[in-house]
């Protein structure tokens, strides 16, 4: 008990300052570029990580309000990224693509591959959605026609629509020594995905938004290193609206634990009683907890 409540303490104790932590330069680490959930907050972005591999920022998980500023204070590179990776299409995971993708053609020629999801009864599939921001004459965002191949700024953008129905994890990137996949994951009636990235005999879960209650996920994250799993709600939270689009924080716990994962991070946070929220992760999990702060870096070994 003792031990359990100094662990619960400690992960409190993370700090929410926004100076830069320095990763890892070998194996790989996460660094959480914006902590924070849905609502405005003054101390954290919104939703979005990078995946440093032996020093180089490689993989960028969602692209949420402050991932522009944040990538920068981290040191990202957009030449170094191999991948983009978005979860779903609300604006607290995607907002900031275009300013990330605005110029990128001055930082890289390579095109870069760009992922998210299939769509449905709310939001567009991805490729309709980049060409409803970046169309050359029809898009919001014309002057990065380049993203498409057509004229204007922006690096070309490999795109892949990934089918969130889909009952097995879909290769989504395997190239030098990294290996990503994605599984469609239930959060309420808006397509998302889960990632797992792997490199160098390490994997990273990054849950994204999401109930809890597809199986499948706690296959897909099973004996992974590190999993990043959302604590939007609070203990106790009764709004229908919230619980049947997020996990609650028993069940971020009981998922982690069948999941049987290293360690966890918890993100995407909102704004309640965090001490008694992570107390009931704890009831599921009893591994290690670390609560996230921006531009905090963990070493996924």
């Amino acid at each position: 008990m003792l031990r359990q409540l100094g662990m619960l303490l400690a992960a409190l104790a993370v700090t929410t300052s926004t100076s830069a932590q320095t990763c890892e330069a070998t194996g790989m680490t996460v660094q959480i570029l914006g902590s924070g959930g849905p609502g405005i907050n003054p101390d954290r972005a919104s939703t979005s990580y990078v995946v440093w591999v032996n020093g180089q920022s490689r993989i960028l998980v969602d692209a949420g309000g402050g991932a522009f500023l944040r990538f920068g204070q981290a040191r990202g590179r957009l030449e170094d990224l191999s991948l983009i990776a978005i979860s779903h299409l609300h604006p607290d995971h995607v907002s900031d693509l275009p300013a990330l993708l605005w110029l990128s053609d001055f930082a890289r020629k390579e095109p870069l591959s760009i992922a998210g999801p299939s769509g449905g009864d709310v939001t567009p599939d991805f490729q309709t959605f980049l060409q409803r921001l970046f169309d050359e004459k029809a898009g919001a965002f014309p002057l990065l026609g380049g993203t498409l191949r057509g004229a204007g700024r922006g690096v070309p953008l490999n795109v892949m629509r990934l089918d969130t129905a889909s009952p097995e994890p879909l290769t989504v990137f395997e190239q030098r020594g990294i290996r990503v996949t994605a599984l469609g994951v239930p959060h309420a009636n808006v397509p998302t995905l889960a990632y797992k990235v792997e490199a160098g005999g390490a994997s990273v879960v990054f849950s994204s938004d999401q109930t809890g209650t597809n199986p499948r996920f706690t296959e897909f994250a099973r004996a992974s290193d590190m999993l990043v799993m959302h604590l939007t709600i609070g203990a106790g939270e009764s709004s229908p609206l919230l619980r049947e689009a997020h996990a609650s924080p028993e069940v971020v716990g009981r998922v982690a634990g069948e999941a049987n994962t290293r360690r966890l991070i918890l993100s995407h946070i909102g704004q309640f009683d965090l001490q008694e929220a992570v107390a009931q992760v704890r009831k599921g999990y009893a591994g290690p907890v670390i609560l996230s702060a921006d531009l905090q870096c963990v070493s996924v070994r």
